[in-house]
């Protein structure tokens, strides 16, 4: 029995998608590997298709579908085995900010561009010395004659290069209370005191344009606010399990693929004596316990989406989904590079990039340390 109803329309989606990332996504990807960004026209096409931001109301140029929408465009997504289009980062983690807090007038300017992958959207909250502890925020927002002054830094934010809009989580420096001086604010780019960093050079997520983000007296409108002033340490809070449960939807689908990537790589294979690698006892075990592990992981994630989509707010369990996927995705990301053997170490072996991409996945959205935290304090540990 199926935990997910997926409809005709559903199956219909994922099979317009896959075929569209096979022809004009997948054939690019060891380019966009070797160039270390995505080229815009590629978010581009990806929106005049359809694929993103698809929970926008058509209101706003989107097709309005549910949440299974958003968990197919992430999971076919992973199966082009690359990163740089982080979609599901814009489309269900950046963009629902607007969509839940923005004013009317925002949501008009913004999100028909961010639909059609004219505008691809990042969010900075991480600092040089802030990461999961948002108190401890630096960021300054100051009002000067109806605007908004913006000094600091921020640094890791995926979608850094090419994001044509920043949500940045700023503190009211007259606010001694760093709960209440957290608000968050749209920049464009082009807003004069904007400046990009250092393309950040990284282990894995190759194509993904990860980098260093400067405000020095960076003046935007008043109107540029998100919500009410203050309001930004509970909005975040508000949106953070719908970006862990996202974290957990792209892992899963990851350890996924590397895991039937390696399979049919075992069956495909002879060892010396000329017999598939598979009839080996010593690889049928280690396929049947990775694939009981990630059969587990799809069963706990399934079970949370269908919660999600029903209201329900479940900050332990998509605590601890969030911190024991990413760590399975590792996992078998490791075992199953060690079946591929010599060939294993080699770039042209399929899932090496992914052994590289998935090893940052326990730190986005609160490292998997702070999820055992949130889950230890509900439980009352």
């Amino acid at each position: 029995m199926e935990i997910l109803a997926y409809t005709d329309d559903h199956h219909g989606f994922r099979s317009r998608m896959r075929a569209f990332l096979e022809k004009e996504i997948t054939p690019w990807t060891h380019q966009w590997e070797a160039d270390h960004i995505t080229p815009k026209w590629a978010w581009q096409k990806l929106g005049r298709a359809g694929f993103l931001c698809t929970g926008v109301s058509p209101e706003y140029g989107g097709m309005g579908g549910d949440f299974l929408y958003s968990v197919i465009a992430a999971e076919e997504m992973a199966k082009t085995n690359h990163t740089g289009l982080a979609s599901a980062l814009h489309s269900d983690v950046v963009v629902p900010y607007i969509q839940a807090f923005g004013s009317e007038e925002q949501k008009k300017k913004y999100l028909p561009g961010c639909v059609s992958g004219d505008i691809i959207a990042a969010v900075a909250m991480t600092e040089p010395d802030a990461g999961s502890d948002l108190a401890s925020m630096t960021t300054t927002a100051a009002q000067k004659n109806g605007e908004i002054e913006l000094n600091g830094a921020k640094t890791f934010i995926s979608n850094g290069i090419n994001a044509g809009l920043v949500i940045v989580a700023a503190k009211d420096p007259d606010e001694p209370n760093p709960y209440n001086a957290l608000s968050l604010y749209i920049v464009e780019d082009g807003t004069p005191g904007f400046k990009r960093g250092r393309h950040l050079e990284k282990m894995g997520f190759h194509s993904q344009d990860t980098a260093e983000l400067f405000f020095t007296n960076c003046r935007i409108p008043g109107q540029n606010r998100l919500g009410q002033k203050g309001a930004g340490f509970g909005m975040l809070m508000e949106k953070l399990q719908q970006e862990r449960l996202v974290t957990s939807i792209c892992a899963q689908a990851a350890a996924e693929l590397i895991l039937e990537i390696t399979t049919d790589f075992c069956k495909n294979t002879t060892d010396r004596n000329q017999k598939p690698l598979s009839k080996s006892q010593a690889t049928q075990f280690a396929i049947v316990e990775m694939t009981t592990e990630v059969k587990l992981g799809r069963t706990f994630l399934d079970k949370l989406i269908a919660g999600h989509m029903a209201g329900e707010q479940a900050i332990v369990d998509t605590s601890m989904a969030k911190y024991w996927i990413t760590d399975m995705a590792k996992r078998i990301s490791r075992r199953c590079t060690d079946l591929f053997g010599d060939y294993g170490f080699c770039e042209a072996c399929p899932i090496v990039r992914a052994f590289r991409d998935v090893r940052v996945m326990p730190v986005f959205a609160g490292t998997n340390e702070i999820m055992k935290n949130i889950a230890a304090k509900f439980m009352g540990l």
